[in-house]
């Protein structure tokens, strides 16, 4: 029996993403603090809260099920997912304002950085990991005048959005190029997640990746 699959993520870029490998699938989202401890490394950070947001999100669908659910929860998989950028040694998260959005915005113009995204596989019945993998991608930006960035801004797009933008979105004509996974970039490696979910619902062993 394949098992059920729950999304851990209130994103609807990572909805539609995973809809388009034709799985069947329910969502369950939940909140966890996404602040970044003073001096934490960005690898560092990035594992513990994707480990937050899958102990969250597991925890949630334990609840749903009942305190007597858990032998029942054997055949269902979590699936959770972080995206972050990194300019040089500093992440950018979902910016606090749009104050914070230009500035975030202003410091990628111009500039290459990294768009990292880890996805975690999981029981829901203990938390057991049986993936982990982060999938890195590079962007170029093009340069950028502060008109851009204040009407882009000004759309509300970058409120929700790791670094400030969507490539999906408005922002698409900033990105002179790419090195990697477009859907990584979205919010979700789908080539990866695709292999990752075969290997586990045949039973194939599966590397955990950093």
């Amino acid at each position: 029996m394949a098992p059920r699959l729950i999304l851990g993520s209130a994103s609807p870029r990572r909805r539609e993403l995973l809809e388009r490998l034709g799985v069947v699938f329910t969502v369950v989202a939940a909140d966890v603090d996404e602040g970044q401890f003073p001096d934490e490394p960005a690898s560092m950070y990035h594992a513990r809260i994707t480990m937050a947001k899958l102990g969250a999100v597991c925890m949630r669908v334990r609840e749903m099920a009942g305190p007597d659910a858990a032998p029942g929860l054997e055949p269902t998989l979590v699936i959770v997912a972080d995206t972050i950028v990194v300019l040089g040694d500093r992440v950018l998260g979902k910016p606090l304002n749009d104050d914070d959005a230009k500035r975030m915005l202003a410091g990628l113009a111009g500039q290459e950085h990294e768009v990292r995204t880890r996805f975690l596989l999981a029981h829901a019945s203990n938390d057991a990991v049986v993936h982990a993998q982060t999938v890195t991608t590079t962007v170029w930006f093009r340069e950028l005048e502060t008109e851009e960035i204040t009407a882009y801004v000004a759309t509300g797009e970058p409120r929700d959005k790791a670094g400030a933008y969507g490539i999906q979105g408005g922002a698409a004509s900033f990105v002179r190029a790419i090195e990697g996974s477009y859907t990584s970039v979205v919010g979700l490696p789908l080539a990866e997640v695709a292999v990752a979910l075969r290997a586990v619902t045949r039973g194939s062993p599966t590397r955990a990746l950093t």
